[in-house]
């Protein structure tokens, strides 16, 4: 079964770090910074520091495992970190240079629950578990941890 690793990034200012994802023929979507995990990886928390690091040319506190998917296919899971550093600039991972792969950006949107509805943050079930976080304020300190 296939591992994929994400972050839920939280900045010092309380927002959060998503990629838009610009596809032809496709409504744009938003998506949480990682990807798979390789065999070369020492663990799952390993796969994701290499990932943001990739993707986002970052530095990132990882706090707790918020959620977990999993399909027959393929095992989701979802980190709480609170991001130090970034350059979207910087990036390095390989499916940037990949034809048809699509547009990537990074944006900072407020850690709230009407910012969570502004995007269409996929896959959807991050998205409900992520509102219903911060409607019960347990996201709340994460970035001043």
């Amino acid at each position: 079964m296939r591992e994929r690793v994400r972050a839920v990034l939280v900045t010092a200012d309380d927002t959060m770090l998503v990629i838009r994802r610009t596809k032809p023929d496709i409504p744009e979507y938003w998506v949480l910074p990682g990807g798979g995990v390789e065999a070369s990886d020492e663990s799952r928390e390993a796969a994701l520091h290499r990932e943001i690091h990739e993707e986002i040319a970052g530095e990132a506190d990882i706090i707790r495992l918020l959620h977990s998917m999993e399909s027959d296919e393929e095992r989701q899971l979802f980190y709480l970190a609170r991001i130090t550093t970034w350059s979207f600039d910087d990036r390095t991972g390989p499916e940037f240079s990949a034809e048809g792969r699509g547009e990537y950006a990074l944006e900072e949107i407020p850690l709230t629950v009407e910012g969570l509805e502004g995007i269409d943050l996929k896959p959807e079930e991050i998205a409900h578990v992520l509102r219903g976080a911060i409607s019960a304020r347990s996201l709340v300190g994460v970035a001043s941890l």
